[in-house]
């Protein structure tokens, strides 16, 4: 279930009408209706707002019941934690998951959370492996098992806390339904691999996305540079317009539409900031919704 849908869905479950949530807002019917019909996309504080009002949280307004689900009835856990001294360019393959949750830390160790409601033997069926050499840490979430990658994308949730004194790159290889990031702050993250939805808040730093499948992106702002790099493969981006930067297309054939409330509308680079979104790779889409 989109988020549209799921508005709809809670908003008539409350008895609340269209005219009496937009009121609660500060904003237009009509807004309710595109939103709900998704043609337009609410801003990040007019999403924090109604998750205020429904007593949720905006992760579970943006992502899928599946995943919704996962993570609400979590009870087994297994946690990995390692203590770091030094700035360490971090590289990860967690592999397939439902979830990845990534966020920056106040104290000087690495967390790896392995959670779900299905597998009761975490501990058995996973080991994270550890490589510390100098100022590099490779980190790889084996799968000793053999889970396959569709119960795994089904049952099992990762978060992962950098420590934020010692963070500065992070590289991470992964097949997830959803990658969350929030109060995440180094100079550069990579993912590499499959994420139906990404939603990025309240972080800084750089970010580049390589797939050769779809992305679907909701971010506050850009702080330095969002990178995607796809092939054959399209990717939707709700940013608010008022945090949008300059856009670089560096792609082979790539294309890149802007969308305000459901209409293609035209859209100039105004400055020179060092805030952008680049798109690259070959023959794929871009397609940039201007929330409001």
């Amino acid at each position: 279930m989109n988020f549209s849908e799921k508005l709809k869905e809670i908003r008539k479950k409350e008895g609340i009408s269209q005219e009496q949530l937009a009121e609660k807002i500060g904003v237009s019917r009509q807004a309710i209706t595109k939103w709900e019909t998704g043609k337009g996309f609410p801003d990040v504080e007019n999403m924090v707002i109604i998750a205020e009002i429904f007593k949720t949280t905006i992760d579970e307004l943006l992502m899928d019941s599946v995943t919704k689900a996962t993570l609400e009835t979590s009870v087994y856990t297994s946690e990995t934690i390692y203590d770091i001294d030094c700035e360490k360019h971090f590289d990860v393959n967690i592999g397939s998951a439902a979830t990845i949750m990534l966020s920056s830390g106040d104290d000087e160790k690495l967390h790896i959370k392995l959670s779900s409601e299905a597998l009761d033997n975490l501990d058995s069926m996973f080991k994270i492996k550890l490589d510390d050499i100098k100022n590099k840490l490779d980190v790889i979430c084996l799968n000793k098992n053999k889970l396959s990658r569709y119960e795994a994308q089904e049952s099992l949730t990762v978060e992962i806390i950098l420590p934020n004194t010692y963070s500065d790159h992070c590289e991470i290889v992964a097949s997830v339904k959803l990658l969350a990031i929030r109060n995440l702050h180094l100079n550069r993250l990579e993912y590499d691999g499959d994420a139906e939805q990404v939603i990025v808040s309240d972080s800084s730093g750089s970010l580049e996305l390589t797939a050769k499948t779809d992305y679907e992106i909701t971010v506050d702002k850009i702080t330095g540079r969002l990178d995607i790099n796809q092939w054959k493969a399209k990717t939707i981006l709700h940013i608010p317009q008022e945090n949008m930067v300059n856009v670089v297309n560096k792609g082979r054939k790539c294309n890149v539409y802007y969308v305000k409330a459901g209409k293609e509308t035209e859209y100039e680079n105004v400055s020179d900031s060092e805030n952008q979104i680049s798109v690259s790779g070959i023959f794929s889409e871009m397609v940039i919704d201007l929330t409001i």
